[in-house]
């Protein structure tokens, strides 16, 4: 290939590119552009050819005195975007390569000129989209983040209102057991103090009527029999009346211990002589204490009260010639006392509610008797911060074990 071939194959190349190509020598000035060129700035071959290449570019880009295309591009390098202007003065994008050609001893710079504005604008929207997506992102995330705050703050209120919803369930179920209760407790109470006030009170008053009828004869034996009856039918009243009055008391907490320092065989000796009135024909009661008389602390009034209604049931639920032991022991600061009878026992179906009110056995019969009794003992044991516990069988007698810190 000659050397005319090449020119026109570069000639060519330089006329067709679709790059504009402007060459300019060291001080800037235009001295040959290309039709791409040409038409990208909107100069005719002999008007742009006779520009300084700073004419291109917008005002105050760059100092006059400055030497291009040096400092054209070290300002693009400070990350600033390029700019060029049309002959209308419009700006618009560009991206410029550089290359610098030697001719006729002339340093000449070739700019490789590319029209970007549709890729700027494009860039531009990409953007716009980008920051839209990520304030969309943001305002998502708060919205999420919002979202949980309120799920969270409702989750809590319903779990509080379930605890709430709960406790007043579980608040009205204990006031309706309560209720229950109370309402079979009054009917225990109606049923049972019926039934004892009725008994004692029409002997009371069929011994006042006989005892008159005795008085017009003069039969002072059979008087005094029925005068008995009435004094033995008072002296249950009290009991009974004595018994709902102990746990009134007991249950409103105005009975405190008084605590004193007593002998204890003292005491359990006078417990078992003012009971022994009461007992059957043939019973005996017989009395185990320590070998010496021993102070002990505690309140004795509470103690004879728990001991007169134990050793009084034992009697009860115990036939004629019988044996009562009763047994004390100290161990440790604690008195050890227990009631052993050889009475009916309590049956093993009745026996998880012995200590209940108004509860009496089933093998009791037609025997006097609130239900009250244990209940009240059991009352005065814990108020001596003490322990009461029990063994029996049925036809074989009850033990009734007392444990009192002392």
């Amino acid at each position: 290939m000659s050397k005319m071939d090449h020119v026109e194959i570069l000639e060519g190349m330089f006329t067709d590119a679709t790059e504009g190509i402007v060459v300019c020598d060291r001080k800037g000035k235009i001295i040959l552009s290309n039709p791409r060129a040409q038409m990208m700035f909107g100069f005719t071959e002999k008007e742009i050819n006779d520009l300084d290449m700073r004419e291109l570019l917008p005002p105050g880009l760059l100092p006059d005195e400055s030497s291009l295309p040096d400092d054209y591009l070290k300002y693009a390098a400070r990350g600033t975007d390029l700019w060029a202007k049309r002959k209308d003065g419009t700006e618009f994008p560009v991206e410029i390569g550089l290359s610098s050609v030697k001719s006729n001893s002339q340093l000449l710079t070739v700019a490789f000129i590319t029209d970007i504005t549709e890729r700027k604008k494009k860039d531009d929207e990409l953007k716009m989209a980008n920051e839209k997506l990520k304030k969309t992102s943001y305002k998502l995330s708060r919205l999420n983040q919002e979202l949980e705050q309120k799920v969270e703050e409702r989750t809590l209120e319903l779990a509080e209102m379930i605890r709430k919803l709960t406790k007043a369930k579980k608040e009205t179920d204990m006031a309706l057991e309560k209720e229950k209760a109370l309402n079979h407790l009054k009917s225990r109470f109606i049923s049972t103090a019926s039934h004892e006030f009725r008994t004692p009170l029409a002997t009371i008053m069929s011994s006042v009527t006989l005892t008159g009828k005795y008085a017009e004869s003069l039969d002072k034996e059979k008087m005094l029999k029925h005068i008995e009856r009435v004094k033995n039918s008072v002296n249950h009243l009290t009991d009974i009346l004595n018994d709902f009055l102990s746990l009134d008391k007991l249950e409103e907490g105005v009975v405190k211990q008084h605590p004193e320092n007593i002998l204890i065989n003292a005491l359990m000796t006078s417990i078992i002589e003012e009971i022994r009135a009461i007992a059957k024909e043939g019973q005996r009661i017989n009395y185990d204490g320590p070998k010496q008389d021993e102070n002990v602390y505690v309140d004795p009034k509470v103690l004879r009260n728990i001991m007169i209604n134990l050793i009084s049931n034992a009697i009860k639920y115990s036939n004629e010639n019988t044996t009562i032991e009763v047994k004390v022991r100290i161990i440790e600061y604690v008195l050890h006392i227990d009631i052993r009878d050889q009475g009916i026992g309590i049956p093993l179906e009745d026996q998880p509610h012995i200590f209940n009110r108004f509860y009496r056995a089933n093998n009791i019969g037609n025997m006097q008797g609130t239900g009250l009794g244990l209940n009240i003992v059991k009352k005065y044991v814990e108020l001596l911060e003490g322990e009461i516990s029990f063994k029996s069988k049925p036809e074989k007698g009850t033990t009734f074990s007392l444990k009192i810190p002392i």
